[in-house]
């Protein structure tokens, strides 16, 4: 992979964006994002009544002077998240189109930066075959990030992934103390709804994005051709195909991308997970500003 979306004034414009997550999730003390309980904080939230082993510290006397209660204040809670993304690395996510490849990482690197910039946790799990590589473990700090981004960036996608056994075979996927996002063309046989309902049965805020290339959206051929699957193992695969290609096998075509897309989307609305289909002829900045806020994932 040669291509990259990166560069110093993308992530300085990345610097306005936060993840919106969840404010039932649990994470851990000292991040920045606010939760249901109540905390250390100094911003007030609310009142309620003294109880037996609270803070006497706590007690505001300006209302006991008034209503001769004891009323402690309530502080907000701010939590540190851990976010998880996991990467499709088959060879139909760019061994032979480098554009979507560097597509896929951009998007994994950028959602990774505002995670630490928002001082979160980041992990890149690599999917391939049915197994979940981490090899850069837990990322905490700017420096860190950006040293693993120029290693995401020479990337090799090769093979096939099956995303079910992919993801559940993946070490310390968490509970409800974060996002995990799932990056992927899901063009694949494998079980994907696995890997959904397993990061919805622990509990983690959840995010499918579907990344196309204009060609897979709208292609153009015609006439008689060889299609060639670049996850087939060799030429006589069956997966290869020699197909005289019509106006009404293109329609074919573009009502079962259309399928798989509804399918995919009813499947994450059912289980309150968000997802995104992205073309990469769409400027990387736009997908963020603009579809991510759409599908509430940024604030």
């Amino acid at each position: 992979m040669t291509n990259s979306f990166l560069n110093d004034a993308f992530f300085s414009r990345l610097e306005t964006l936060a993840l919106h997550l969840r404010a039932d999730l649990t994470g851990f003390f000292g991040g920045r994002h606010l939760v249901k309980t109540y905390g250390q904080t100094v911003e007030f939230a609310d009142y309620r009544e003294y109880m037996l082993g609270d803070d006497l510290r706590r007690i505001d006397w300006n209302l006991y002077s008034r209503f001769e209660k004891f009323f402690i204040k309530l502080f907000t809670d701010e939590r540190q998240m851990n976010v998880q993304i996991f990467l499709d690395c088959s060879a139909s996510m760019g061994k032979e189109n480098p554009q979507k490849a560097a597509y896929a990482v951009s998007m994994a690197a950028a959602l990774g930066f505002l995670a630490v910039h928002n001082t979160d946790k980041v992990s890149f799990r690599l999917m391939r075959e049915g197994t979940c590589e981490d090899p850069f473990g837990v990322i905490v700090g700017k420096n860190t990030f950006f040293h693993v981004v120029s290693q995401l960036e020479g990337l090799s996608f090769e093979g096939d992934t099956d995303l079910g056994e992919a993801v559940t075979a993946c070490q310390n996927p968490g509970g409800n103390d974060g996002l995990s996002v799932i990056i992927s063309d899901f063009f694949t046989d494998s079980d994907w709804k696995k890997a959904v309902d397993y990061l919805v049965y622990k509990k983690r805020q959840l995010l499918l994005i579907q990344v196309l290339s204009p060609e897979e959206v709208e292609p153009l051929y015609m006439g008689r051709v060889h299609l060639l699957d670049a996850e087939a193992g060799d030429l006589g695969d069956p997966r290869n195909l020699k197909v005289r290609i019509t106006r009404g096998l293109q329609e074919t075509y573009d009502e079962a991308l259309q399928g798989l897309i509804g399918e995919i989307r009813t499947y994450c609305a059912k289980r309150g997970a968000a997802f995104l289909t992205v073309r990469t002829d769409l400027p990387l900045e736009k997908t963020f500003f603009k579809e991510l806020l759409k599908v509430g994932m940024m604030e």
